[in-house]
């Protein structure tokens, strides 16, 4: 069985490790390395020691370089999302000739790990969930084309990019004005962006364009859909983003969420309710929220 980079909880607070053969080991005890992100290229180093026990994982990659988030990006959502706002059938960005589109995402404030509860922000009555898969850049990329985008993907984790959408919007500035979409509210807010439950190499996952995706709230299964729906694929999505900004190891690629969000049904996270996140070949985990 391929390693899986993760961080784990200990009464000294988190650490680095990685699971192997099902088992985790300290991944400074047995590399020498302190970091995540200074093991996402080399997989290789990681190999049997001595065990460690762990109740509990913390998220992947705590403080993230950057957080990238794609809009828009599954033909489902896409049409889901129309038909809330009726607006009837939408063309994709990809038929009107457009690239992908990104926001950021708060890091160290926003990324929260399997297991946690998160704080409903006091502003809001309407946080939705999304859940995406995360691709984890271990290779520096600057103008990579699609083509070569891959290359520069370690692996692949999860991540639940919460929403809160009453705040999305300023009402006192009219839908034309710059200021109308208030994006820092809307999916900024502490523990907006839950990850884990750890790295899966991207040799291990393969075809990210070939997953099976899925999200629960409590028992209730909300989203299940599939990677192949996506728009804009993950290496377009790079190719895009590479094209813009550097793209360092350790830096985050969510890649958009498919149908069955809560906002066309009004449908939004209550205190204590557990959402359960699942991706193929990358694993799944939960969280909790509370206000």
């Amino acid at each position: 069985m391929a390693p899986k980079l993760l961080r784990y909880h200990t009464p000294v607070g988190p650490r680095a490790g990685y699971m192997l053969d099902g088992a985790l080991f300290d991944l400074e005890d047995e590399t020498g390395l302190s970091d995540i992100v200074q093991a996402l290229d080399l997989w290789d180093v990681l190999r049997p020691g001595r065990p460690v026990d762990a109740s509990r994982l913390a998220a992947p990659i705590a403080t993230p370089g950057q957080v990238y988030c794609a809009g828009a990006n599954y033909v489902d959502h896409l049409q889901e999302m129309a038909r809330a706002q009726n607006l009837g059938d939408m063309q994709s960005m990809k038929e009107l000739g457009e690239k992908p589109w990104h926001f950021v995402k708060s890091g160290r404030s926003a990324i929260v790990g399997p297991d946690d509860v998160v704080k409903l922000p006091a502003w809001s009555q309407s946080v939705d969930w999304e859940v995406e898969l995360v691709a984890v850049i271990g290779r520096t990329a600057r103008d990579v084309t699609a083509a070569e985008a891959l290359d520069h993907v370690a692996g692949y984790t999860i991540a639940n990019d919460l929403s809160a959408r009453d705040a999305s919007r300023r009402q006192g500035n009219p839908v034309g004005s710059p200021f109308h979409y208030d994006w820092l509210s809307h999916k900024c807010f502490d523990g907006a962006c839950p990850l884990g439950p750890w790295i899966v190499s991207a040799e291990e996952v393969g075809d990210p364009q070939a997953l099976g995706i899925r999200l629960w709230v409590g028992d209730e299964l909300m989203q299940d859909s599939h990677t192949s729906q996506m728009v804009f694929s993950v290496a377009e999505q790079i190719e895009m983003l590479s094209s813009r900004v550097t793209l360092h190891p350790g830096d985050l690629v969510l890649t958009g969420t498919p149908a069955g969000v809560g906002m066309p049904w009004r449908r939004f996270l209550q205190p204590g309710e557990r959402v359960r996140l699942w991706v193929e070949k990358v694993g799944e985990f939960q969280h909790g929220v509370t206000r």
